[in-house]
């Protein structure tokens, strides 16, 4: 097949790119190339693939982008940093008018079929269940229960402790910030776009995406970029809450094999897939065994809270792994053992530290 991807130059869409030319396939990739996303210093193409260094906001060059291709990867987005709320107008431009745009041209150009890079942050918070009442929506989790540190949120009918269990994809979308109100709305965008042209969109939902070149000491990579951080400054990772809280955490070569599984879906319409290893485990495991494979001290349990923050969230890919055959390979272990020492890209905006990779 000839494939588009959008993005394709960033930390997932280089990955992405790679793997569709190990199976054999053709490439073309348009990036705009954005600081927010890879610092003043314009990345490498990535080998092997056409170029286009475009905005998809560029009528002419979505068009020009997609015409030929059988099937478009749209991996392009801003990522999320927890407080877009400042930056609002800038994610919605680019996360939602920019796929408008490429779904435009492609239902002028033609191709129909459309893998999606969506996340598991459209869910919000997990899901909970409780001994008396079931599973249950908790509500939002009260400021003076966590300066108490009481973290987990009850059970909003018993007030009892809550058990933390799988999001499967049929779960209610509870956006809980402007970045993921925006991939919410990439969703219903390739579902309208899907039901009016007779297309087929594989959305793939990330969860904790970590592995070699993710950016390095930028608040777009979350915790597990921040603790590599630390650890190569000679700090130990400073852990929030009681570092119990539950993510899922997927290398970034068992997310591009996901892309080349939903790839090949046959399926009609929209379908929404979750992409995660599956062995959910607490933020402070997470720490200790990146700590310790960097040679570092004992992870520090702060305490520090912020109100808006997710406490658990793992979502099963018992769908993936169903439909399209999709395995994680990369285990827990030897994923972070191997990220304590991996290449990773430093891209600090204009006015930082600079550009540099750190080995």
């Amino acid at each position: 097949m000839r494939i588009l991807v959008t993005g394709g130059a960033g930390f997932i869409g280089r990955q992405v790119v790679a793997a569709f030319l190990a199976q054999g396939h053709e490439v073309r990739v348009i990036d705009a190339a954005l600081e927010d996303a890879h610092g003043p210093t314009r990345p490498e193409a990535p080998e092997g693939a056409e170029t286009i260094w475009a905005d998809l906001r560029d009528e002419g060059a979505a068009e020009r982008a997609v015409t030929g291709v059988d099937l478009v990867c749209h991996q392009a987005a801003l990522p999320g940093r927890g407080r877009e709320i400042f930056d609002a107008a800038k994610y919605v431009g680019c996360n939602d008018l920019g796929t408008a745009a490429l779904l435009a041209a492609m239902a002028r150009k033609g191709p129909k079929r459309l893998v999606l890079a969506s996340s598991v942050v459209v869910y919000g918070e997990g899901r909970y269940s409780c001994a008396e009442h079931g599973e249950v929506t908790p509500v939002p989790r009260r400021e003076e229960d966590l300066r108490e540190g009481r973290f987990d949120p009850p059970c909003p009918d018993c007030g009892r402790p809550l058990t933390a269990v799988p999001v499967y994809e049929d779960a209610e979308a509870e956006p809980r910030n402007i970045y993921a109100v925006t991939k919410l709305a990439q969703e219903y965008l390739c579902r309208i776009w899907a039901h009016e042209v007779g297309g087929r969109c594989a959305a793939l939902r990330y969860h904790s995406v970590y592995g070699p070149d993710i950016s390095y000491g930028s608040a777009y990579s979350g915790t597990v970029a921040a603790f590599r951080s630390a650890l190569d400054r000679g700090e130990a990772p400073n852990v929030y809450e009681d570092g119990t809280q539950l993510r899922d955490y997927v290398h970034v070569s068992d997310v591009a094999a996901a892309n080349v599984a939903a790839a090949a879906w046959e399926g009609d319409g929209f379908r929404a897939f979750n992409v995660a290893s599956g062995d959910p485990r607490p933020l402070i495991d997470m720490a200790r065994v990146l700590s310790s494979a960097a040679g570092g001290g004992e992870p520090y349990i702060s305490g520090v809270f912020r109100l808006g923050d997710i406490r658990h969230i793992a979502a099963s890919p018992d769908r993936l792994m169903g439909e399209l055959g999709w395995r994680p390979t990369m285990s827990f272990e030897a994923g972070f053992k191997e990220f304590a020492t991996a290449r990773l890209r430093d891209v600090t905006p204009r006015g930082g530290a600079g550009a540099e990779v750190i080995e």
